[in-house]
């Protein structure tokens, strides 16, 4: 399986280069402006899959989290840490669009939203599991105290999927309920966009999967290195 994920990686980097151009296109010269946001509304085509790429990084780090504590691996510890990395610069990218759209929306860069809210609530969250990753070892208990703030994390997503519909606010629904849907190449466009990220979070989260599974080979190659100077150096001195 390892194999197979490091010659999709070229692949999925072409793909989503590829995509990302072709959305860039239909976005600026296929998508008609909004009448009333006027330009400021193309934001909406990346924003929202920036979101959608935020957390899809963040359910995969808090699900190898989940099975690293029941079946510890590896494996499963450096695709949460890369989930969680690639979700974060994402939602890095989804806290400046916002505020940007929303000058022009609302008048003013920040609300206290529900649905902004909580995702700020997300991405220090899953910032502070980056931080912490970073800080500690690689030892077992490092990484089950990870996984743990990684899995209760994850609850904060549904909570800002719903915050609309239950706190309401200021945030369009635009597709959800009650929202007025889009026009047609505005859904094209939409639809073209959030492929174009899927593949981009795809392609990024596995080359940090290959960058942090190769980190891991090498330290534990270091600790079986030390290990026979250890050994060597005991027999030495019998």
């Amino acid at each position: 399986m390892w194999r197979a994920i490091e010659r999709s990686a070229l692949p999925l980097a072409v793909a989503a280069i590829v995509s990302s151009v072709v959305a860039i296109g239909m976005v600026f010269f296929y998508a008609p402006v909004e009448a009333t946001m006027g330009i400021a509304q193309k934001i909406f085509y990346v924003h929202v899959p920036a979101a959608m790429a935020a957390y899809a990084g963040f359910v995969v780090c808090s699900g190898a989290s989940l099975v690293y504590l029941l079946r510890p691996s590896s494996s499963l510890d450096a695709a949460a840490r890369a989930g969680a990395e690639v979700g974060l610069l994402f939602c890095l990218y989804v806290m400046i669009s916002g505020p940007l759209w929303g000058i022009k929306a609302w008048g003013r860069a920040w609300t206290w939203d529900p649905q902004l809210t909580a995702t700020f609530v997300l991405m220090m969250l899953y910032g502070g599991y980056v931080l912490f990753r970073s800080l500690t070892g690689d030892d077992g208990r490092s990484r089950r105290i990870g996984a743990v703030l990684a899995v209760i994390a994850c609850a904060d997503i549904p909570l800002i999927h719903y915050a609309v519909r239950n706190w309401g606010g200021l945030h369009p629904v635009v597709e959800r309920e009650g929202g007025g849907g889009l026009a047609s190449a505005m859904k094209v466009t939409f639809s073209v966009s959030m492929l174009a990220f899927l593949l981009l979070f795809c392609a990024l989260f596995v080359v940090t999967w290959m960058q942090r599974r190769f980190a891991q080979q090498i330290n534990e190659a270091f600790v079986d290195l030390e290990d026979v100077s250890y050994e060597l150096e005991a027999a030495r001195e019998a």
